[in-house]
């Protein structure tokens, strides 16, 4: 029997149940963050949180490992049948993913309660399940353009590791170390979905309104911006000399810039759909450019880089992709509510909030923080009561 038979349409396919959970936590664990931040801007005394380890550091590792890996797995769980003809993860298998996610969610937020080791177990075990999922279904159609995604599963498995061997307490500074990398690798994973669906999607759409004007790719400035994208990731990784690591994220701004000249942006500013996601990947250019100047300078924190690529390339194109994916898979034409356009320019204001705030205004920090926070959740709370009945429900044609 088939799982909508069963009246659990969510379990036809994965883009359902992670883009809802991503939608969902995305705005529980920044509602929980503001919730503390707006405390102590109060003068509260807060003690006693249930989850261990710094605060900023749950709060960055849950919106990377919690939000972010759930949209990435929405968005693999649903492509790799159209790269490869494999059958997609339906029913059970489906459910035990996700509630695996879950588990990993649920003893973060009461890991103060928790043995250390209990809480990194669970926490770890999602991605390697996931990457199980994932190599089943792309060595059905093996190719390095994809099988590279499962090196970027590892690198994320290593980064969360880092993170539970600070927080119980086996190394002394490794959790930062593991937030940036997954950071950069989540970059470098935008990079390669966006070049190809950025243009892609604008070029059927010009194409379909009878314009000559396309978008163009080059592949010696696609090889350039990954190339670059990968280095900085590994520079992270093995620590390189901050000047060569500013270098070579300097070249990768300078490249992706390059790259998104070409994918005529000016002509989809009549369709949401597509210019966010234009505005998503410009946010990688950003995102490098500030990493440069902090790494060649000093003048700036790496922080506002992360939080750059972080809230406008990662947040910007994931929601973006959500809100089409889930469209298309579901049966739907192409055209988003009018309310998600306000969820595109609210993530995009929170990302400018957050990375340029704190720069001009640095004594209203916390206010900024919570303003950006409050865009986030705004954004958020509007897909996911928009996109609620389409994740959930039946689709208007098979999926």
């Amino acid at each position: 029997m088939r799982n909508d038979e069963l009246g659990l349409p969510i379990l036809t396919y994965g883009f359902r149940v992670f883009f809802l959970a991503a939608g969902v936590y995305a705005v529980a664990v920044l509602a929980a963050w503001l919730t503390w931040l707006g405390l102590h801007l109060a003068g509260a005394v807060v003690t006693g949180p249930s989850f261990s380890g710094a605060p900023h550091l749950w709060h960055g590792h849950e919106m990377i490992f919690g939000y972010a890996i759930a949209a990435v797995a929405g968005f693999m769980l649903t492509a790799i049948p159209s790269w490869t003809g494999a059958r997609p993860v339906t029913g059970t298998p489906l459910a035990v993913l996700g509630l695996v996610w879950l588990a990993g969610r649920v003893v973060i937020w009461l890991s103060a309660l928790l043995p250390g080791a209990v809480v990194a177990a669970v926490d770890l075990a999602f991605l390697p399940l996931f990457a199980y999922f994932v190599t089943r279904g792309l060595l059905l159609k093996p190719a390095p353009r994809n099988l590279v995604f499962l090196v970027f599963l590892a690198l994320l498995f290593v980064s969360n590791l880092a993170v539970h061997l600070e927080w119980n307490g086996i190394t002394g500074d490794s959790a930062l170390w593991g937030l940036y990398c997954a950071i950069l690798t989540l970059a470098l994973m935008v990079s390669i979905i966006g070049g190809r669906i950025v243009p892609a999607f604008t070029r059927n759409v010009l194409v379909r309104e009878g314009q000559t004007l396309l978008p163009r790719s080059f592949p010696a400035v696609d090889a350039i911006a990954l190339g670059a994208g990968t280095l900085t990731v590994l520079g992270y990784v093995f620590g390189a000399p901050a000047q060569l690591a500013g270098a070579v994220a300097a070249l990768a701004a300078a490249a992706h810039l390059v790259r998104l000249s070409f994918w005529r942006f000016q002509a989809t500013l009549g369709s949401p759909i597509l210019w966010s996601l234009h505005l998503a990947y410009l946010w990688l250019v950003i995102g490098y450019g500030l990493l440069a100047a902090a790494l060649l300078t000093g003048a700036l924190g790496e922080a506002l880089a992360m939080h750059a690529i972080g809230i406008g390339a990662v947040g910007g194109m994931t929601l973006a992709v959500m809100t089409r994916a889930a469209l298309g898979h579901s049966g739907r034409p192409l055209v988003t509510a009018r309310a998600i356009t306000w969820s595109y320019v609210l993530v995009a204001l929170a990302a400018v909030a957050r990375t340029f705030g704190p720069v001009v205004l640095p004594g209203y920090y916390l206010e900024i923080v919570l303003g950006a926070g409050a865009f986030w959740v705004a954004g958020f709370a509007i897909f996911v009561v928009v996109y609620w009945p389409i994740l959930t429900g039946p689709s208007k044609t098979a999926d």
